[in-house]
């Protein structure tokens, strides 16, 4: 009882992170921030969170739930772009003069919500599915590879279409793929010893729990 319980509550955070990590990327992308001389979306290090969790995700639980969370994101994105153009459109109070700085944050182009939808999707996919595919090819060793792998690839395939998508004809779009991937691979090297630490505490946790 215990053993699935911490699991319930594991997978719980982890997916809340997931989505949380998710919806802030999409709002604050729309901002293009300068990284030692490279240029990426804002939301490139809330973005790159995502990948961590999924693969502590994919390591613990395997490919299926990695790929429930993966849906579930997606309709979680879906519906907080609804629920901010709704809120961008409503009448707003007479005396509340925000709306210009209001809507300089959230009004995101169809292009940049289109290319945020069809990034995620299709990187992250990909992600999971290389991720498993290295895990195979390895006997399940070698964690820091297929974990850096599957990402640094994967966000380049995601950096890609995003930017593609969402700026070309409007910005310099091999710089801005540039600048994003610099910081997103930057990030994956980084981050291998937090998977190994999430993967380290769920396996003693629910190892543990089994035992008592």
């Amino acid at each position: 009882m215990l053993s699935s319980t911490f699991e319930r509550k594991a997978f719980t955070l982890l997916t809340g992170l997931f989505i949380s990590s998710l919806v802030i990327a999409a709002v604050v992308s729309t901002k293009i921030i300068n990284i030692f001389g490279f240029y990426a979306p804002a939301g490139v290090l809330a973005y790159s969170v995502t990948f961590i969790v999924s693969d502590i995700i994919s390591e613990i639980w395997g490919k299926e739930r990695a790929n429930e969370v993966i849906h579930c994101g997606f309709i979680a994105l879906i519906t907080a772009i609804i629920l901010s153009w709704t809120a961008l459109h409503w009448a707003s109070a007479p005396f509340w003069h925000g709306q210009e700085g209001f809507a300089s944050v959230l009004a995101s182009t169809p292009r940049i919500v289109l290319a945020s939808l069809i990034a995620y999707l299709v990187s992250q996919t990909h992600d999971v599915w290389l991720f498993h595919m290295l895990r195979q090819k390895t006997d399940g060793s070698h964690l820091w590879l297929r974990n850096n792998l599957s990402t640094v690839i994967s966000q380049l395939i995601d950096s890609t279409i995003f930017v593609t998508i969402a700026f070309y004809g409007v910005m310099p779009v091999t710089d801005i793929i540039i600048g994003q991937w610099f910081a997103k691979v930057a990030i994956a090297l980084i981050d291998t010893p937090f998977v190994y630490l999430g993967v380290s505490i769920l396996r003693q946790k629910t190892a543990f729990a089994t035992a008592s």
